[in-house]
């Protein structure tokens, strides 16, 4: 299956839950923060096609600046990364073809990038980009 056929959705918010299969959202939508030290959540639905559900998939999200180099955070610079497995599996009884919801919610922080540059979150799946959650940071005053 093409991976143009995966449809995600990312939001950027100040913090974010999945409970019972929905994504609670609080501070949802923004695209400038900092500059100093902030907190965020990714809030990520991923729309699995029906030919996908019932095997493992690879969900992958890395933090690039503006010249797409991975950003180093902390006194060690770590890659702001996070990665992990996900199997979707189709209820008895759902026709064919219908995509079925996998839900996520990354709390990240604190971090502290920057002021006044462009970043973004590639979120990848199975090793291909499928949505980017673009944001930047105010200038300095």
């Amino acid at each position: 299956m093409a991976q143009a056929d995966w449809n995600c959705t990312v939001l950027l918010s100040d913090f974010a839950q999945v409970a019972e299969g929905k994504l609670y959202v609080l501070g949802g939508g923004w695209t400038l923060c900092g500059p100093g030290p902030f907190q965020h959540a990714l809030a990520i639905k991923v729309e699995v096609p029906w030919d996908e559900a019932n095997r493992g998939h690879r969900l992958e999200g890395v933090l690039l600046d503006e010249d797409m180099h991975v950003v180093r955070v902390g006194a060690d610079r770590t890659e702001a990364r996070f990665d992990g497995q996900f199997e979707v599996g189709r209820p008895v009884g759902l026709p064919p073809g219908t995509f079925l919801d996998f839900m996520l919610a990354v709390n990240i922080g604190p971090l502290e990038l920057p002021p006044g540059k462009a970043y973004h979150w590639s979120i990848s799946i199975d090793g291909a980009e499928v949505r980017r959650a673009r944001f930047r940071t105010r200038p300095a005053t």
